[in-house]
């Protein structure tokens, strides 16, 4: 059966989008952290004598603190996510196409070659789209826990709002 290699680009494209999203969510939850930290610095010559009599409220800013410092850590690695896997050398990996194909008119007449046959370009770029969905998927792992980690530091932060107002 014939394949139709714009399928498999129509996919890519989708991926790009995908990675892109995954990395708006993590900037606009660093974001929202940079913010809320910003406040707490601007007032903490007003907020450290609150803390600092009061055990309970040590342990909550505390708590918070971490879930702030688990969040933030998920935030960037979003951005880098690490890759320990082992693919052929292809074309379309940008590691290997800068790195593994000699000069540009090496690479030029390799990329060429792939690109004339159907399968072997079909086949390059389905190990293109699975490399960009590992990718992804740890993109989006990260979000999920820079998302939970954020929660938390915004419950705990009602909680000692909570406490210090009652």
């Amino acid at each position: 059966m014939a394949q139709d290699s714009n399928n498999y680009w129509e996919q890519l494209e989708r991926l790009e989008k995908l990675i892109r999203a995954s990395e708006l969510k993590s900037g606009v939850v660093f974001s929202f952290h940079s913010l809320i930290l910003g406040l707490f610095a601007d007032r903490i010559d007003y907020i450290r004598p609150i803390i600092q009599n009061d055990l309970i409220l040590i342990v909550l800013s505390s708590v918070w603190i971490v879930a702030v410092l688990i969040s933030v850590y998920y935030c960037f690695k979003c951005f880098k996510p690490q890759l320990d896997l082992e693919f052929d050398k292809n074309v379309f990996y940008f590691r290997d196409a800068a790195r593994e194909f000699g000069n540009r008119h090496q690479f030029s007449k390799k990329l060429m070659s792939v690109c004339e046959t159907e399968d072997e370009l079909c086949d390059k770029l389905s190990q293109q789209i699975q490399a960009e969905s590992i990718i992804i998927d740890q993109k989006f792992i990260c979000v999920k826990r820079s998302i939970q980690g954020f929660g938390i530091s915004i419950i705990m932060l009602i909680i000692m709002l909570g406490y210090s107002l009652f």
